[in-house]
C-alpha cells in the first residue's frame, strides 16, 4: 500500500474497492489532497549535495592516509578542492540532483558515475594542459575518486531506503481525474471522479474552478481521462490552473505518440524516434571500431586458415554472401565463410540449418560449431552495415515453424531500429540455431526488443564477454 495515507488530509471515507497502490477520493475535500513535496525535494537535493561533498572530503582524506600516511594530507585536500567545483557543475548539468534521481535509483547511480567520470577526465586534461603534473599525485587522485564514489553510491542506497520508509514509493504527487475517458492504470496516484465532484462547465462555474484548484494544489502531475468532446474544456482549465496537466487519449496510445510538434500553421504528433541519440550512436560506433579493427588483425591468421580449408574441401567461393535485413528494414549483403556445398547454398534462407543438415561440409560443420564462419562479418562492421552487438540479422525467407518471421509477430519489424550485430542478448541467452517452433522466434524477439529499449554501452561490453562462453554451443549448426 502507498505510505502517504498518514500524510494526506483526513477524508471522510475511502472507496472500498480502491485499487492497490492508489488513492480513490470519494467525497469533496475543502483542502488540498496532499502536502507539497516540492520543499521536501529541495531539502533532499541539498542534503544529498552536502552528503556528496562530505563523501569527496572523506574519500580523498582516506586516499591521502592510505598513500602518504598523513591525516589529513595536504595533497589530497588540494586535489579534492580542484575536483569539487567541476563535479558540482557537471552534476547539476547531468541531473544528479533532480526528480528523476529521486524516482529511480538506477538513474541516480548512472548519472552519478557519469558526472564523476567526466569531472575526473576534465581535471586530468586541465592538469596536463597547464603542465602541473609534478604537483599532482595520480595515486591519491585515483584512490580518492574510488573511495568517494563508493561513499556516494552508499549514500544513495541509504537515501532511497529513507524515502521509501518516510515518504513513500514516489517523491511525486500525481492526481488522476476520471471524467468518463479510457481507464488509467497508474500506481501511487490519487484518484478523483469528476462527475461525483461536479467538475464540469468550468467557464461558467467559478465554484467548480475553486474545487478543482483545491484538488490540484501541490500536485506535480495531473492526468485527466475524458471523452473527445470534453478535451477542449479540460485543456482550457488545466492551462488556467498553471499545473503540469495531461489528457489521456486512446487513439494517441494506439498510434504510440511520443511528443508534440507545433509549427506556425499546423500541429503534429511525434510517433517515432530512433532508439539512440547522436551521442549514443557515436559511442556505439567507436566501440564497434575499437573491437572490430584489432579483432581483424589478431584473427587474420585464423581467417586465412579457414578460407584455405573451405577452398580446398569443395568447389565454390570462400565467402557466402547473403541478403539480410538490417537497420531500418533495409537489405545489406552479409558475409560468412561458406559452410555448405555451393550448389546447395540457400540464398534466401528459406531452409534453416539443422543439426544433421546434409548440405553442410565437414569443414563447414567445424566452422559453424566454433562460430568461426561468422568472423567475416567483422568486415560488415567496418562497412557500417552491422555492429559488434545487436539483434542478429535474418534472411528474408527465414521461418519459425511454417510461418515467416514477421507473420509470427508484427513487432518483428521493430527489431531493425538498430544495426544488427555479430552477437546479441538473444544469443547469450541461448536463443540461437533453428527456429522449429514459433516460440523459438518469440524468445529471440523478446530479447532483441529488450536490448533495443535498454541499450547502454556497459551492456554491450557485458554481452561481448558473455559471448565468449557461448562461442561453442550445442545449437551452433
Amino acid at each position: 500500500m502507498l505510505h502517504r495515507n498518514n500524510q494526506s488530509p483526513p477524508l471522510s471515507e475511502r472507496a472500498m474497492n480502491a485499487p492497490t497502490n492508489n488513492f480513490t477520493i470519494g467525497l469533496k475535500s475543502p483542502r488540498p489532497l496532499a502536502p507539497s513535496f516540492e520543499r521536501r525535494r529541495l531539502q533532499i537535493y541539498l542534503l544529498l549535495m552536502v552528503g556528496d561533498i562530505g563523501s569527496l572530503l572523506i574519500g580523498f582524506v582516506l586516499a591521502g592516509l592510505a598513500y602518504f600516511g598523513d591525516l589529513p594530507s595536504s595533497m589530497a585536500l588540494f586535489e579534492m578542492q580542484l575536483f569539487l567545483p567541476l563535479y558540482l557543475t557537471l552534476a547539476f548539468y547531468q541531473r544528479v540532483y533532480s526528480i528523476e534521481a529521486l524516482e529511480s535509483r538506477n538513474f541516480a547511480i548512472r548519472r552519478l558515475i557519469l558526472s564523476m567520470a567526466l569531472s575526473a577526465a576534465l581535471l586530468v586534461f586541465v592538469v596536463f594542459y597547464t603542465k602541473s603534473a609534478e604537483d599532482f599525485s595520480r595515486a591519491v587522485y585515483a584512490l580518492g575518486l574510488v573511495f568517494s564514489l563508493m561513499l556516494m553510491i552508499a549514500l544513495r542506497f541509504c537515501m532511497f531506503s529513507f524515502l521509501h520508509r518516510f515518504i513513500g514509493p514516489t517523491a511525486l504527487n500525481v492526481l488522476v481525474i476520471d471524467d468518463g475517458g479510457p481507464a488509467v492504470k497508474l500506481d501511487h496516484a490519487y484518484r478523483l471522479n469528476a462527475e461525483e465532484h461536479q467538475l464540469h462547465d468550468f467557464k461558467q462555474n467559478p465554484g467548480a474552478l475553486d474545487r478543482l484548484g483545491r484538488y490540484v494544489a501541490n500536485m506535480d502531475r495531473v492526468i485527466v481521462s475524458c471523452p473527445l468532446a470534453q478535451r477542449e474544456e479540460w485543456s482550457f482549465v488545466l492551462r488556467a490552473a498553471g499545473i503540469n496537466g495531461e489528457l489521456v487519449s486512446e487513439s494517441l496510445h494506439e498510434l504510440g505518440a511520443i511528443g508534440l510538434h507545433r509549427e506556425q500553421h499546423f500541429t503534429s504528433l511525434a510517433i517515432a524516434a530512433g532508439p539512440l541519440d547522436l551521442r549514443a550512436r557515436i559511442l556505439k560506433r567507436l566501440f564497434d571500431l575499437a573491437i572490430a579493427i584489432p579483432a581483424l588483425i589478431c584473427l587474420s591468421p585464423l581467417m586465412i586458415i579457414a578460407a584455405l580449408a573451405v577452398k580446398l574441401e569443395s568447389e565454390g567461393p570462400v565467402f557466402f554472401v547473403q541478403r539480410r535485413l538490417g537497420r531500418g528494414n533495409r537489405f545489406f549483403p552479409m558475409f560468412k565463410f561458406r559452410s555448405m556445398r555451393a550448389a546447395e547454398s540457400d540464398a534466401d534462407g528459406t531452409r534453416s540449418a539443422a543439426k544433421d543438415d546434409d548440405r553442410i561440409t565437414r569443414v563447414g560443420r567445424i566452422l559453424r560449431k566454433t562460430s568461426v564462419d561468422e568472423l567475416p562479418q567483422l568486415l560488415n562492421v567496418l562497412r557500417g552495415d552491422m555492429s559488434i552487438v545487436g539483434p542478429r540479422p535474418h534472411a528474408l525467407g527465414s521461418q519459425a515453424g511454417t510461418k515467416l518471421f514477421w507473420e509470427v509477430d508484427v513487432a518483428y519489424w521493430h527489431r531493425h531500429s538498430l544495426k544488427p550485430g555479430l552477437t546479441g542478448l538473444a544469443q547469450v541467452r541461448g536463443f540461437r540455431g533453428a527456429t522449429d517452433r514459433e516460440r523459438d522466434l518469440q524468445d529471440r524477439l523478446q530479447s532483441d526488443l529488450e536490448y533495443i529499449a535498454n541499450w547502454n554501452l556497459p551492456g554491450d561490453i557485458l554481452i561481448l564477454f558473455r559471448t565468449l562462453a557461448v562461442v561453442v554451443h550445442d545449437r551452433a549448426f
